[in-house]
């Protein structure tokens, strides 16, 4: 299928500031990026509103949260945006208005998340794959929870065009080091595997000394025994919401402080060896 180039777009995003001045009519006249094909037979509904650059209201009632995607988190109750939401968000309204206000929906193999909210993934009218040109701009980070991980290869593709062209939230790259996280929330982060274990709460990854990141045992099933091959002592970028276990005294002696939960193989990935 033919990659349309967005690298006009990407080269804005790097130049414009955090939220609003580049939101140029002309922007949005840019050419499919076909990247995620799109399925026979999607389910065609009206959306309502746009909530944020990775969720949407529809008509009929139902909250959708986009597959493969999170976007930046939008400032509420007194709270600032984090860098690019807006942008997201107002990124998404043009494309569901591009679309008519009717988008292709498919749900994913798991349909409802903890909220509530439908899991899937928008096509406009064209066949433009929502997720794969939010994160091919740089409007968002990739995200992989099995088992709605139809799409993930094509959503890395399009992730890696953003990142190369550093648009967008690539602009400044948002990889930590482990040694340097300090809150609980989604993270990048780099560092070295530096031990492997194995107990009955699954499989545990010590990465430099700071930062764990767990396979919950119900997950081990979708990470191949290849996965692990030589991985210690690789560096690696990890990805995913990570957790404060000293919050309600849940930090035992010994332990590391903050836990990162790795959700499919796709959210670690080998940066050297």
């Amino acid at each position: 299928m033919r990659m349309a180039n967005p690298s006009g777009f990407a080269l804005l995003l790097k130049k414009a500031p955090l939220v609003g001045a580049f939101f140029m009519g002309a922007i949005w006249q840019l050419p499919a990026l076909a990247v995620c094909p799109l399925p026979d037979k999607p389910q065609q509904v009206a959306v309502r509103q746009v909530v944020d650059g990775d969720t949407l209201r529809l008509t009929d009632g139902r909250s959708v949260r986009m597959i493969g995607i999170n976007a930046p988190e939008i400032g509420r109750k007194g709270r600032t945006s984090e860098p690019y939401a807006e942008a997201a968000r107002q990124r998404l309204q043009a494309l569901v208005k591009a679309s008519d206000g009717r988008v292709g929906l498919v749900p994913g193999v798991e349909g409802k998340d903890k909220y509530g909210r439908t899991l899937a993934n928008i096509y406009g009218r064209n066949g433009d794959n929502f997720e794969a040109r939010l994160l091919s701009e740089g409007l968002g980070y990739r995200v992989a929870f099995a088992p709605n991980v139809r799409l993930a290869g094509c959503q890395q593709a399009a992730e890696r065009l953003a990142r190369k062209a550093r648009a967008g939230l690539w602009r400044s790259s948002p990889v930590r080091r482990a040694a340097d996280i300090r809150q609980s929330g989604f993270a990048i982060v780099s560092g070295t595997i530096r031990g492997i274990e194995r107990n009955r709460g699954g499989i545990w990854l010590e990465l430099d000394d700071a930062v764990v990141l767990q396979i919950p045992a119900r997950l081990q099933r979708t990470f191949p025994n290849s996965f692990f091959a030589n991985l210690k002592g690789r560096q690696v970028e990890a990805r995913g919401w990570v957790l404060d276990r000293s919050r309600k005294g849940g930090l035992k002696p010994g332990q590391r402080r903050w836990v990162l939960p790795l959700t499919d193989p796709g959210m670690l990935e080998r940066t050297s060896g």
